[in-house]
């Protein structure tokens, strides 16, 4: 969506050129297998240099400048540029990251809990099982799941049992402009401590925009959770997990 594409720019304070790949294309050509990935291009278009997930941005910064350098670049700063890594900008704790990058839509989502499975692009009221496995997720309510995401017809709820430090939820409001209410559980349990940056300690949260949402940072010690996510109000569009 070009829109968000350039109020995630606009939010971010970016103001150079931003290459949309929806066909893919350029993510094929460089067999990318990373999200996100860095690749350092010379004058020569050779890649010098590569960095896999969030992280190691004084390496990055070396790297640039000495590319700048060697293609004639003049009055290039010697100083390190202060770096403020908050949120999902924080290097993921690789350690405790044992669940993998989960898509809602049923084009490319696996295990899937809620009995029955999953219908396609039609509403349907699902339910939870009495228990989750690890990496497998449920729905609650009425949704409607297309190949992308999966939308909410009215109040109703996700659950994911996951490890890994930091938990995140790409999603959106179906209508533009609305605003979603949403609380977040572990283990049944408000956040406290273990809250996002999208969320208060109760787990409170509101979506308003399609983006990422970090819900949950874990404190010590990371475990097998199990997470909900009950959405307070319709019109909640859910796309994708992803974990740090």
């Amino acid at each position: 969506n070009l829109e968000n594409v350039r109020q995630a720019s606009k939010d971010l304070g970016v103001d150079y050129p931003v290459a949309v790949d929806n066909g893919h294309a350029i993510w094929t050509d460089f067999r990318n297998e990373y999200w996100p990935a860095l690749y350092f291009i010379d004058a020569q278009g050779r890649i010098r240099h590569r960095q896999f997930g969030e992280g190691d941005y004084e390496k990055s910064e070396v790297v640039i400048k000495q590319l700048l350098a060697e293609s004639g670049s003049k009055d290039i700063d010697d100083k390190q540029a202060p770096i403020d890594a908050p949120g999902v900008e924080a290097r993921a704790d690789w350690v405790n990251v044992k669940s993998p990058e989960t898509y809602v839509g049923y084009a490319r989502a696996e295990n899937f809990a809620s009995p029955g499975g999953l219908r396609f692009d039609e509403p349907h009221v699902y339910a939870t099982p009495a228990r989750l496995s690890l990496n497998h997720w449920a729905l609650s309510g009425e949704w409607k799941v297309d190949k992308e995401a999966a939308s909410l017809n009215s109040a109703g709820s996700i659950i994911y049992r996951f490890h890994a430090r930091d938990l995140h939820l790409v999603m959106g409001a179906v209508a533009p402009g609305s605003r979603v209410r949403f609380r977040i559980l572990i283990d049944g349990q408000p956040p406290g401590s273990s809250h996002g940056i999208d969320v208060d300690s109760q787990g409170n949260g509101i979506v308003r925009t399609q983006r990422l949402y970090q819900l949950i940072r874990q404190t010590q010690p990371v475990a097998d959770r199990e997470f909900e996510i009950e959405f307070l109000d319709p019109g909640a569009q859910v796309f994708a997990f992803t974990f740090g």
